[in-house]
């Protein structure tokens, strides 16, 4: 006599509470090396969208090749008359250039979590076992990275600016960028964080990012300026770092102490001038600030 299997409706309560006991669900435990490998995955995967996104690292760098080689070359006519020998207007406008190209690409770096929000790829992330810190780290080094990678690209066109490749003034620029780059991708993810739509995010940043490159003084020196604009570029970020930007570049050329002040000032807060590790300070605890923020975003979003 054959015996047939119970079916799942047929087996008695006892012989079920003993099939539920015996079922586990394996759900890895959360710890730092787990959120250390999330951070790495997300930094990662940043990095593999921008190297496939071949047009959007070409048409980044449209936008400062126009500032730098027509806005500089066209303006410096006019401008050239109060520049020391041996100062182009497009060697004085080069730092704001690299802020932009890096200002650019972090913003629109960090766009891509509306992007994953609207296609419910975020949502596949949030549910992952690590966490929403994790996340929101290796989104805002990804996004630091492929700015600073592209800002690199401009660097490379320092001799047409009259810039000297000398490796302490590359290496500085470079770490400044960094810095910016990670400030202005938090600044973008904290904004990303609440916005559902990409199309309303772009608008956001659209009216955002012109404003902080214009009062950054990128494109004319900070002094002499008018006093409701002063207040305005004493509280741009970008204000912060294209100052010691264009100090780094102006030490590395042929001019004297009073040229150097006249066309690099410093930030000056009440007539104290700010020193160049404390603004540059003062970007990374931004930086840090807006990070938490997002963080916090994050861990209420469901």
């Amino acid at each position: 006599m054959t015996t047939q299997a119970a079916k799942p409706g047929e087996l008695s309560p006892a012989a079920e509470e003993q099939l539920v006991g015996q079922i586990r669900v394996a759900v890895p435990e959360r710890n730092l090396r787990s959120d250390l490998r999330a951070v790495s995955i997300v930094w990662r995967r940043e990095l593999i969208r921008f190297r496939r996104d071949r047009l959007r690292a070409v048409t980044s760098l449209i936008q400062p090749l126009l500032f730098l080689l027509v806005l500089g070359t066209g303006l410096s006519s006019l401008a050239g008359r109060a520049m020391p020998p041996g100062v182009t207007f497009r060697t004085f406008i080069y730092p704001g250039v690299l802020a932009m190209s890096v200002l650019f690409t972090a913003i629109f770096s960090a766009g891509s979590i509306v992007w994953d929000r609207e296609f419910g790829f975020l949502r596949e992330m949030l549910v992952a076992p690590v966490s929403r810190s994790a996340i929101v780290i290796g989104k805002c080094l990804g996004g630091a990275t492929i700015a600073t990678l592209q800002g690199v690209l401009i660097l490379v066109l320092a001799g047409l600016a009259g810039v000297p490749y000398q490796p302490v003034l590359l290496l500085t620029l470079v770490g400044e960028m960094l810095l910016l780059s990670f400030t202005l991708t938090a600044f973008g993810v904290m904004m990303a964080a609440r916005i559902t739509q990409f199309q309303a995010f772009m608008a956001l940043t659209q009216m955002l990012v012109m404003p902080l490159f214009f009062l950054s003084g990128a494109l004319y020196p900070l002094s002499g300026l008018p006093g409701w604009l002063s207040v305005l570029t004493r509280v741009d970020p970008l204000s912060y770092v294209v100052g010691p930007m264009r100090d780094a570049v102006f030490s590395h050329l042929s001019l004297g102490p009073l040229a150097r002040h006249v066309l690099s000032p410093s930030v000056t807060w009440l007539g104290w001038q700010v020193p160049l590790w404390l603004s540059l300070g003062i970007v990374a605890v931004m930086g840090v600030a807006m990070m938490g923020v997002a963080i916090a975003a994050f861990r209420r979003t469901e």
